[in-house]
């Protein structure tokens, strides 16, 4: 395959061209990046083990080709070795992502590489986020064919990418979306409306000497979005047949089935815009490969918590838990118009958000042979469950003048640690905390501007747990750039209210940036606190770290 590729790039880049394609422009694009780390002992933050190669570096080159209808691209990778919040298993150089593709007639052909989601993700996501370190990439063949206005169809087969290999599950998988506006005799309807349904498979050979596995596990899901005028309303329910682990401990196979419930409902007019999403998730986590690990996921839940920037808010994350979890979310955003009362010249922005996450009824769905162990949980329940995640914040986004803007944030957060971070019930409990934010910018002339985030959390322990958090914090960032070439920061966080003296710490960074056309170059030093790190409820653990770093960027 890989020999097959080089050659194909190599035909692409060549002057030989096929019937439309004759006189069609070769492009090239791309872009390189690289991060180094180094790591220096520092056990006052925990970080303890010390690192044999003192450097560590993650790089990546990403080159697409096209020419007409043809498209090529691949992905270099270098982990020399992998900074220490990737899982260790990314070590060495090699070209793990390449593809072909080409649209003929309302046909796409891909072959290689390539990533996928039907509808939100419940049966099938993969996709790329090197933040996270998750690419979960297919290697097999996709089409995508469009028959008629209205109606588009994918098929796929493949395995999924972990890390330089692939899982050993074949995953083979259809979606069919129709827009019946595009239909004839639709056109004008009042309604807009997509309806979309998908099925995915794997099939893995049963080599368990204990017990009877399913080979061939299915996921189907079906799908509708509907908008009249303001009003938008996606749903989505999807079904999974039961797909235990395969431990040789039998009380440790689950062979229930799984299901996910999504809906969202929207409503937006000039200055105000409002939403309400929920969801079930029961036993949903889709695997390419019988295991517990997270590089075998191959579909989504999407997440309902607000995805917070500013860090002190982002300290305490929400995983979303794909056995089992019923959560909600709201959010209101309000423009006061401008030249009002509230308003002032240039107007107020409003940002109103709450957001709940917490058991189901009973826990996840269990079917399991010993003593005729079963359990179906119930849908949409939330009094008397156990709660995983709660955040309530207002936002308020305000310019004064031309030169000064301004940003503040209140929020009540309760975060269940021993759930969300897979400790012993009972470990840390739930924590409570109370976050104030105020950012604000000033441009002190063309070009220069600074910024100054100020942060504070205070925090309360569970009083029935046995450990207590790490209590109060303090942040405080300067920025200051020089548009369009440099930037530069300083900031500090100080735990200021850890209940070991010991380790009432600052965790100071500081760093200086260049940029120049399509290059970017950014060089830090300082301390970094170990935590959870989560983009749409996919985390990850960071460890603590002290040392320097550099990240060069580049794009063509």
């Amino acid at each position: 395959m890989k020999n097959l590729i080089i050659i194909l790039l190599l035909i692409l880049s060549s002057k030989i061209s096929f019937s439309q394609d004759v006189y069609s422009p070769l492009e090239i694009r791309g872009n390189f990046e690289t991060n180094l780390q180094s790591y220096f002992v520092d056990s006052s933050i925990g970080a303890n083990e010390p690192t044999p190669e003192r450097v560590l570096n993650n790089a990546y080159l990403n080159l697409l080709i096209t020419k007409g209808n043809f498209t090529s691209g691949l992905r270099y990778e270098s982990y020399l070795n992998a900074l220490k919040d990737y899982d260790p298993q990314y070590r060495g150089n090699g070209i793990p992502f390449r593809f072909i593709s080409y649209v003929s007639d309302g046909l796409e052909v891909t072959v290689g590489n390539y990533y996928e989601q039907f509808g939100s993700g419940l049966a099938l996501r993969t996709y790329e986020d090197k933040g996270l370190g998750v690419d979960n990439a297919l290697d097999g063949l996709r089409l995508k064919y469009s028959p008629f206005n209205g109606l588009n169809v994918t098929s796929l087969i493949g395995k999924s990418r972990t890390y330089f290999d692939y899982s050993e599950g074949i995953i083979r998988g259809m979606d069919a979306e129709i827009v019946l506006n595009e239909i004839k005799g639709l056109e004008n309807s009042k309604m807009y409306s997509i309806m979309g349904a998908s099925f995915v498979s794997r099939f893995q050979r049963d080599n368990n000497p204990s017990f009877v596995l399913p080979e061939n596990v299915a996921a189907f899901a079906y799908r509708a979005n509907l908008s009249y005028g303001n009003i938008n309303y996606y749903a989505e329910y999807a079904h999974k047949i039961n797909d235990p682990v395969g431990s040789m401990v039998q009380s440790e196979n689950n062979y229930a089935n799984g299901k996910a419930i999504v809906n969202n409902i929207s409503y937006s007019q000039k200055g105000l815009g409002i939403t309400f999403e929920s969801h079930f998730v029961d036993h949903m986590e889709f695997r390419s490969a019988r295991a517990k690990k997270k590089e075998y996921i191959i579909n989504y839940i999407p997440t309902l918590s607000k995805q917070h920037t500013y860090t002190l808010l982002a300290m305490y994350p929400c995983a979303t838990q794909a056995e089992g979890e019923f959560g909600f979310n709201t959010n209101i955003f309000y423009k006061i118009p401008k030249k009002s009362f509230l308003g002032g010249k240039y107007g107020t922005k409003l940002n109103l958000n709450f957001a709940r996450t917490n058991s189901i009824q009973g826990g996840t769905s269990f079917l399991n042979d010993i003593d005729s162990l079963t359990h179906s949980a119930a849908l949409f329940k939330i009094k008397g469950e156990t709660l995983y995640f709660s955040d309530f914040n207002l936002e308020v986004n305000k310019k004064i003048n031309k030169s000064i803007k301004t940003n503040f944030v209140l929020a009540k957060q309760s975060y269940n640690k021993d759930v969300l971070e897979g400790k012993t019930i009972g470990e840390y409990g739930v924590i409570k905390s109370t976050i104030a934010i105020a950012d604000v910018s000033y441009k002190i002339k063309k070009g220069h501007t600074v910024r100054i985030e100020l942060q504070t959390l205070r925090s309360q322990d569970d009083p029935n747990a046995q450990k207590k958090g790490d209590g109060d914090w303090h942040m405080i960032l300067t920025e200051y750039t020089i548009s369009p070439n440099w930037f530069f920061a300083i900031q500090d966080m100080y735990n200021y209210g850890n209940y070991d003296q010991e380790k009432r710490l600052h965790y100071a960074n500081v760093s200086v940036g260049y940029l120049k056309g399509a290059n970017r170059f950014a060089i830090g030093y300082g301390k970094k606190r170990a935590g959870i790190f989560c983009v749409g409820g996919v985390c990850k653990e960071v460890p603590s770290s002290n040392g320097f770093s550099l990240n060069i960027s580049s794009n063509f």
